[in-house]
């Protein structure tokens, strides 16, 4: 009986530094990919990797408007707002091919 509880011990520290190892390839794949957001039919566009690291902002000029500063600032948001939505999704997306068949509670599968 103890052998098999060894045994089972060996095997669950190698699954955990198996996902561990595939957690971190994970995470400089994610790092390396990019996801861009947009709004206003792509008049603001927001680029950011899987990490939800935000790395551009493209504005179109005709999004500039001086008097109405306040629509560009939404559109800014919007396309922020689908960026960071997409990054989370692709996190989710990768992290639960690696989490498959575990029961995780919420928020640790990201």
């Amino acid at each position: 009986m103890q052998q098999d509880f060894g045994k089972m011990m060996r095997d669950a520290q190698a699954s955990l530094k198996k996902m561990q190892e595939d957690m971190g390839s994970m995470q400089k794949e994610l790092a390396n990919t990019s996801v861009d957001g947009t709004s206003g039919g792509g008049a603001v566009t927001i680029t950011c990797n899987g990490m939800c690291e935000f790395k551009a902002v493209k504005i179109k000029p005709e999004a500039v408007d001086p008097n109405d500063v306040e629509t560009l600032e939404d559109l800014v948001l919007a396309a922020i707002t689908d960026a960071s939505n997409k990054a989370q999704e692709l996190m989710r997306t990768r992290t639960g091919s690696i989490t498959k068949g575990m029961n995780l509670p919420p928020g640790m599968g990201f």
